[in-house]
Parts: C-alpha cells; sequence; structure tokens
C-alpha cells in the first residue's frame, strides 16, 4: 500500500481525552527545537490536551527547513522551497507558543529554560530535541569556519544551498569529495543518498565528473543497495575509499581544496564535511549527555535517565536499536506526547509502540527503503520486525517506493506543522 498523507495521519494519530484542570494553573510543557521530534511532541500535546497544558516551543527559525528530503533538492529533484514550513497552524490552531529564539541554559533545579535574548520561561515539564552538534576535531584540518568552503550541510537550510551552488560550480571533468560520518550519526544512509543526488546532478550537467567517498567505516547502511545503484546508473563516476585502503586516515586541506588520504594528496573541485557527531549543545549544558556526547532514556516514554521531568526526543537521544532519523522522532514524539499528558492532566497512557522507514533515492524514480517496528524492553528501544528492498527489484517496484517516500514526506511535515 502506497503510504500518502491521510494514511499516514489516520495511522499514527492517538486521540488522548486530557481531563480539564479546573480551578487551577495550567501545567506547562517547554519544548527546545522545533523539528520532527519538539514541533511533533508540541502539536500533539497541545492539541489533544485540548487547552489544558500551556504549550511553549523555543526554536529559533520561523520558517524550518527539513535537512530529510534535502538530499532530494541537491539532486534537483525537489525545490528548495518544498522543504520549508512554518509554525503558523501550530500557533494559530492549536495556541502553541512560539519563541523565536535559541536556548542557551536550562536550570533543572529550578526549571527554568533560558534563551539567548535573555528571556527565561519556567516549565513543569521540558521537551529536549535539539538535533545534532558536530564533534570538533573529528576530521583533522576542519572546523565550523570552514564550512563555506567544505559545507557539512546536515542540519538542512542554508549550508545545503551552498553546497548545491559548489557543486553546479566544479569544472569540466572535475572531483567531488565527501568525508562521511563514523557512527553513530543522523539518518544513516543519508551520506549515500546525497552521493547519488550529486551524481544525478553531475550526470547531467558534468558527465565526466568524478566522485570521492572517504570513509571511516568497514560498512555502511543499504550498502548493495546503493553500490549496485551506483553502477547501473552512474558507472564509473564513484569510488569509495574505505578503512582498509585508508579511510579511517583522513585530513582536509579546505583552502587548498584538498583530501590528504593515508598521506596521499587527492584533489577536489568541491567537497562536503560530515563531521563525528553527538547531541545538540543544550543537551550537554543541561547535563544530560553522557560520555559519548548522546542523551540515555527511559525505553517506555522518553524520559532523560539523569532527569524525570526532562525528555529527550530524536537524533539527541541514546534510545537502542532505532536509528536517528525525521520518522523515528517523528514516532517517539507521540509516545512521549501520551506519556506526559497523563503526567500532567491524569489522561491514559497507552503501552510505547514505534516505527522507523528512511527511503533513499539512488536516481530519479529509483528509491529503496529500510524500516523496522520497535517496542521498550528495560535495556532499550528494541527492533522486533525489520524489512528493506532488496536488489535486482524492477524499476515499477522502484518507482512505487519513491511515489511511496512522497506520500511520507507530505504526511510528516502536515503532522509536525499543521
Amino acid at each position: 500500500m502506497l503510504m500518502n498523507r491521510r494514511v499516514f495521519l489516520g495511522a499514527t494519530a492517538l486521540v488522548l481525552a486530557a481531563p480539564a484542570a479546573i480551578g487551577q494553573a495550567k501545567p506547562r510543557l517547554v519544548v527546545i527545537g522545533g523539528g520532527a521530534g519538539g514541533g511533533t511532541v508540541a502539536r500533539y500535546v497541545a492539541r489533544d490536551g485540548q487547552g489544558a497544558v500551556d504549550v511553549t516551543l523555543v526554536e529559533p527559525n520561523a520558517i524550518y527547513h527539513t535537512c530529510f528530503f534535502s538530499n532530494l533538492y541537491l539532486g534537483g529533484v525537489r525545490s528548495y522551497d518544498s522543504l520549508a514550513h512554518n509554525y503558523d497552524r501550530l500557533v494559530g490552531d492549536h495556541g502553541v507558543r512560539h519563541v523565536v529564539d535559541r536556548a542557551v541554559g536550562v536550570d533543572r533545579d529550578a526549571r527554568v529554560v533560558t534563551t539567548a535574548g535573555g528571556e527565561r520561561i519556567e516549565y513543569d515539564h521540558l521537551v529536549v530535541s535539539p538535533g545534532i552538534d558536530f564533534v570538533e576535531g573529528s576530521v583533522p584540518g576542519w572546523t565550523l569556519d570552514d564550512a563555506e568552503m567544505m559545507p557539512h550541510a546536515y542540519k538542512g537550510g542554508e549550508q545545503v544551498r551552498r553546497l548545491k551552488s559548489l557543486v553546479e560550480a566544479m569544472p569540466e571533468g572535475g572531483v567531488f569529495g565527501m568525508v562521511a560520518p563514523p557512527n553513530p550519526y543522523r539518518c544513516p544512509p543519508g551520506p549515500y543518498e546525497r552521493i547519488s543526488m550529486i551524481a544525478t546532478l553531475l550526470k547531467a550537467k558534468n558527465p565526466t565528473a568524478k566522485i570521492l567517498i572517504v570513509d571511516p567505516k568497514e560498512k555502511y547502511s543499504k550498502q548493495a543497495l546503493f553500490e549496485e545503484g551506483w553502477q547501473r546508473h552512474y558507472p564509473g563516476m564513484i569510488t569509495r575509499i574505505g578503512p582498509d585502503f585508508g579511510g579511517g586516515s583522513i585530513e582536509v586541506r579546505p583552502a587548498a581544496g584538498e583530501f590528504v588520504v593515508d598521506g596521499v594528496v587527492e584533489k577536489v573541485d568541491a567537497a562536503c564535511v560530515i563531521p563525528a557527531q553527538r547531541a545538540g549543545d543544550i543537551a550537554a549544558q543541561a547535563g544530560l549527555t553522557n560520555d559519548a556526547g548522546w542523551v540515555p532514556i527511559d525505553p517506555a516514554n522518553m524520559r532523560s535517565l539523569a532527569d524525570t521531568a526532562i525528555t529527550v526526543l530524536g537524533d539527541a537521544s541514546q534510545q537502542g536499536d532505532m536509528p536517528k532519523s525525521g520518522f523515528s522522532a517523528n514516532s517517539q514524539a507521540k509516545v512521549a506526547a501520551n506519556a506526559i499528558l497523563g503526567e500532567l492532566t491524569g489522561s491514559r497512557v497507552f503501552p510505547a509502540k514505534y516505527s522507523n522507514t528512511c527511503w533513499s533515492l539512488i536516481a530519479p524514480e529509483d528509491g529503496v527503503k529500510v524500516g523496522a517496528s520497535y517496542e521498550p524492553t528495560p535495556e532499550k528501544i528494541a527492533s522486533v520486525h525489520s524489512f528493506i528492498s532488496e536488489t535486482g527489484e524492477d524499476a515499477m517496484l522502484r518507482k512505487a517506493t519513491f511515489e511511496e517516500s512522497l506520500g511520507w514526506y507530505a504526511g510528516i511535515t502536515a503532522d509536525i506543522f499543521s
């Protein structure tokens, strides 16, 4: 069955009846981060709470560009504007207060969030869904100051536009280089879909160009599917250097346009550097992260193990088997919204169930997917059933998978922002 907007919303919505808080102040929920995790939990608590909870969303962007599907913009399959969404419906229809500012501090004892502009926002429950930040120094020679010359383009927005402009400006027959990140990181198939979409762009505009991937990992998500597709659609264009051939020993020289791979200098005309990742800065500031830089959570409800008054969603969480993806964050947010409403209003809490699907586009209308369903155990969120596309599938099935992904994007963005 193809996934369209109506099916997506109907299959995932929970009807939660929240009793009115008569004669007492409303409980206060503050949500940091307005993406697939934070935006969803704000919408569900506000909508299903029927006004019983004051919901404040702290998100610095008035217009939010999704990181998921940004690769399709790089490949010319979608426009940049199609990735843009606003919070008008959350504010106007559901009564969410949107503070257009960046959260810079969390006082867990006082239960106060501080913004860059100096506002202090009190909470009874806090959701932290800040996405990722990068591990400084994880790619020798590269810092965030070099992101204009060698963009990471791994948070959506202007970095993605910058990367596309650099690829389009490559000389005829030039070389595009990408440094792939080590595990764990946001969207496991994402770097390789990115390569596919940049190859799509180059095939159309610069067909003699080459692509070099320097990868510290022995294997990666959907590897057989990507490599089969690259051979079919872009023969001779893409070379991947894994750790067996020096991919674990990389230095970049942004000003010179060079990669140094195991001591060998490789000239690149445009490049993308995706560093090692960790939970967004605010999670560390709040004292929620572990030594690995992620936030351990309770698998049953996504509560921080360091503070039960705080829920942590999406990429920032260390939860077990779920990948760091927009679908995962959206799924986790629905479980969390149910649990938060139960705590704040006494409404019914249902057993947690989670799901994820990650679609990737190898070439226009050649889509593949991987996914699973999950349940909480005492130790982690555990996979209970999984699936993946197969090599050798026919073109009609691959086209149907691509069209399914379009329906999913329409559905999940409506689920977050409408």
